[in-house]
């Protein structure tokens, strides 16, 4: 979705960042880590994997790492660039299964910490000036081969967080149950479970941060899914707006059994677009077109139906921008899905009101998502049915 000459736009960001660092930087540095941790994906199970933190000492380094924080203060696309673009990528390379290497050690208390932690990091070589941009992740920047590291000062490490560490016959995805209800952020589960602290204790291993990222929000919405079909069907039409960095987003939600959909399409290239869906019963496979952002979508949706204690068919439609110029994450795509349901919906008798409704808040023709949508195909021939 993102343009080469966009692309250029944040590493010229990022090279202005570089003049800003301390001129006195060395090849050891103390930081204050948001805290955040990346575990990569390439050459698994032999990866690298590591710590990201700024130059110095900073109690408010927790925006860095925030896509919460992010929307909340309603961040620019340049403004959370420059916040990802002070962080160095301390980086090692170790084995996913590997339980004895001290750097991985100090990686795991990072991630269990509720505050920045303060680290002393020891590099072979200075940062690279670079940046890696993913549509699931947020953006990389700055990697650096790390020698050794250690923390400075004591650890804060949130009680149920510590407990299912401790709690190696607990399995991960009951973890993450109980640490969202607690609570706990999205963002932080997934730093839990990439950094492998979470699980039965021979199933424990570090996990690509983009996997487990898609892997929380799936887990997570799974199980909202399954207590929502136990509902009854909502009475009416709902639609759900909420915009961010030029992601436009338009939940339709259709008085009928549980069933999910998402459409996405770029106004730079609208012929080509990005689709996936579900029936009522469990998606067997990965949605390999939407990818991340459909589980972010989905958990969203799930979690609204369950509070609401109703039942309904979810149609997504996602306008991206020109003014969506760089990747974010899809931790940015979660948090303005969480806000478009945090609002009072538009609600209609018909669908057709519904879908005049949403024509007003799509700038592409609405016909670009409708002819593609099985899920509204299948509900209109279900009313055809229903006339006989």
């Amino acid at each position: 979705m993102i343009t080469g000459a966009d692309q250029n736009k944040a590493i010229a960001i990022l090279r202005q960042l570089r003049q800003t660092f301390p001129k006195t930087l060395k090849l050891d540095f103390s930081g204050s880590s948001p805290p955040d941790v990346f575990v990569g994906r390439f050459g698994y199970p032999h990866i690298f994997s590591g710590i990201l933190a700024p130059p110095q000492h900073d109690e408010n380094s927790y925006v860095n790492n925030s896509p919460e924080e992010w929307f909340k203060r309603r961040l620019r696309i340049d403004e959370v660039l420059t916040l990802r673009g002070g962080l160095i990528y301390s980086r090692f390379k170790t084995n996913t299964k590997s339980t004895s290497e001290r750097l991985k050690g100090v990686m795991q208390e990072v991630a269990m910490a509720s505050k920045p932690a303060d680290v002393e990091f020891f590099l072979k070589k200075m940062p690279r000036i670079h940046v890696d941009f993913s549509n699931i992740s947020a953006p990389i920047a700055n990697p650096a081969p790390l020698l050794n590291a250690r923390i400075e000062s004591n650890i804060r490490v949130d009680r149920k967080v510590d407990y299912f560490v401790d709690d190696t016959d607990a399995k991960a995805s009951d973890a993450l149950h109980e640490l969202y209800a607690n609570n706990t952020s999205v963002t932080s589960l997934i730093r839990l479970l990439a950094a492998g602290l979470l699980g039965v204790k021979t199933e424990r291993k570090l996990v690509p941060s983009r996997w487990a990222t898609t892997a929380v929000d799936s887990i997570l919405s799974e199980s909202f899914i399954k207590n929502v079909k136990e509902h009854a069907w909502i009475d009416e039409f709902m639609v759900f707006h909420d915009e961010y960095v030029g992601n436009n987003y338009v939940f339709l939600l259709i008085p009928d059994a549980w069933s999910f959909e998402v459409i996405e399409i770029d106004e730079r290239t609208p012929s080509k677009f990005w689709h996936d869906y579900e029936g009522h019963f469990r998606r067997k496979g990965y949605a390999e077109s939407v990818t991340g952002a459909y589980y972010v979508n989905r958990l969203a949706a799930a979690e609204y139906l369950l509070k609401m204690r109703r039942q309904a068919s979810v149609v997504v439609f996602r306008e991206v921008k020109r003014s969506y110029w760089a990747h974010l994450g899809v931790g940015i795509l979660r948090e303005v899905s969480k806000g478009a349901f945090s609002k009072e919906p538009l609600r209609f008798n018909t669908l057709e009101e519904a879908i005049k409704a949403i024509r007003g808040m799509i700038g592409l023709p609405l016909d670009y998502y409708t002819t593609k949508s099985v899920l509204l195909k299948e509900h209109g021939e279900q009313r055809k049915l229903a006339q006989f």
